[in-house]
């Protein structure tokens, strides 16, 4: 199959102006988080530069995980209420609940599965970087938002074409040849105009198939633990293999590879609800 819809880095760009800012408010509180001197006001701040984004995160920290009692009604409040440890993990609910706002029909996943997908995978690279003494906050928000190219391409698309399971051996293989790029490709285009860390584009880069980098098999792993609950997009699933090569670059035995996938099924499940 000849390439049939090229993307340009101007296309992709151009694409992407029509998500939401989220993403981006994210990366940059995951840079005010590594600052010591970081305060609550100016965490606020920055998740105020999306008033959508900042509505569901007041509507989150009101629902059954996060409620402290008295309903809050700023963003102030949602940020006290839930401190520095969850508000990555708050921002990033209301994130990935307000990005994936329909299903993406060229790759026939519907919203609530990419929305899980997305959320699993991101609570177990958190959970996989914690383990290994790594910064957990960037490890999550790549699992969280390795999605972007996704739903670029999708607009791109507009209908005209659709992923051909039966042909293809995965999304990567039938992306480069429908638009010639990868989804993975786009994201990474995408946080490298955005100016995340390059440690985390570069994982993001080749965490379908990690080679040096250990972000990079954190993320990839961390595909396994969505594929072990079912939660993989059938597209992708056949880079999540779990291999002993792969757990020894993350300290893993197998008995304690169970017990993180049981530590994240809980967290998911107490999170799960907070999408919707």
């Amino acid at each position: 199959m000849t390439v049939e819809m090229a993307l340009t880095r101007d296309a992709i760009l151009h694409h992407a102006q029509t998500l939401p800012a989220a993403p981006q408010v994210l990366g940059g509180l995951c840079e005010l988080l590594q600052d010591i001197n970081t305060d609550l006001d100016q965490i606020a701040d920055q998740i105020r530069v999306d008033s959508a984004l900042a509505a569901r995160v007041i509507r989150m920290s009101n629902s059954v995980g996060y409620s402290g009692g008295e309903p809050v009604a700023s963003v102030d409040e949602a940020v006290a209420r839930v401190g520095f440890a969850e508000v990555v993990r708050l921002v990033g609910l209301a994130t990935v609940g307000g990005l994936v706002e329909r299903a993406l029909p060229v790759y026939g996943v519907q919203a609530d599965k990419l929305r899980e997908s997305l959320l699993l995978h991101a609570l177990a690279a958190e959970a996989l970087a914690r383990s290994l003494g790594m910064e957990s906050n960037s490890a999550y928000t790549a699992g969280l938002l390795r999605g972007l190219g996704m739903m670029v391409l999708d607009r791109t698309s507009r209908g005209r074409v659709a992923y051909e399971a039966g042909s293809f051996a995965n999304y990567a293989e039938w992306e480069a040849a429908c638009f010639g790029v990868t989804a993975t490709q786009v994201t990474a285009t995408l946080l490298k105009e955005w100016r995340f860390p390059a440690e985390v584009v570069a994982a993001l880069e080749e965490h379908l198939a990690p080679q040096t980098s250990v972000l990079a098999h954190v993320l990839n792993l961390a595909g396994a633990v969505a594929a072990s609950r079912g939660a993989a997009l059938p597209g992708e699933t056949p880079h999540w293999a779990v291999t002993s090569e792969k757990l020894a670059v993350v300290g893993l035995d197998d008995a304690q590879w169970g017990d993180l996938v049981a530590a994240v099924t809980t967290t998911f499940e107490r999170q799960r609800c907070s999408l919707y």
